[in-house]
């Protein structure tokens, strides 16, 4: 988050999920649902493939 200049609290408030919802997402703990990872990649102005790839 450090060269949009905001910290994660920041971002997930923008994106309105919880810290441990995203750490999780970002961790690949869990699989973000497509309305997070879609708001996640419009929040960072990039295609969500250029984000996550799919795994055959």
């Amino acid at each position: 988050m450090k060269e949009y200049m905001m910290n994660q609290k920041e971002f997930c408030n923008m994106l309105e999920v919880s810290q441990s919802t995203y750490s999780s997402i970002e961790s690949n703990k869990i699989q973000g649902n497509i309305e997070n990872i879609l708001a996640i990649a419009k929040a960072l102005n990039r295609k969500v493939e250029d984000i996550w790839y799919l795994e055959d």
